[in-house]
């Protein structure tokens, strides 16, 4: 009976750590964030705004990965993934720009927002995905920049 009492003791002071111990997709996320940094990515986590038009509605707060522009004269833009492969600007307008075009049908399915300003190209990514999926992003990043 003492035994019983002492393990039932025991299972109710370890439960709680179960809770501690983060989930596969938690996991997941890590481990991309971390081989995004090896790769020389800047990563942060930002609310968004998102169009009113984008169907369906992506999460308030996505990862940004971002990376510093590199010409000296950069144009400033802004493209949203409506669906798979099809990128519109914020007036409902399909990217035109053919050397842009195709680098963003390299992106994922679930990349929701590409835009740059004269610092900085930023992607705006689900992370569902692999590390296919991550290098893939990298190099459309640094073709861009």
């Amino acid at each position: 009976m003492t035994v019983w009492i002492v393990v039932s003791i025991l299972a109710l002071v370890l439960s709680p750590l179960a809770w501690l111990r983060p989930s596969r997709g938690q996991s997941g996320r890590m481990n991309l964030r971390m081989e995004a940094r090896r790769m020389g990515l800047s990563m942060q986590l930002a609310p968004q705004e998102w169009p009113h038009w984008l169907e369906p509605q992506p999460p308030a707060s996505c990862a940004q990965y971002h990376r510093p522009r590199r010409s000296t004269k950069p144009d400033v833009w802004g493209y949203w993934q409506s669906a798979p492969g099809k990128w519109l600007n914020r007036w409902q307008e399909e990217c035109v720009d053919e050397r842009l075009l195709t680098q963003l049908k390299k992106l994922p399915a679930n990349v929701y927002k590409v835009e740059a300003d004269k610092q900085m190209i930023v992607l705006v990514w689900g992370e569902k995905g692999d590390v296919d999926n991550l290098k893939a992003i990298d190099e459309v990043l640094k073709a861009l920049a």
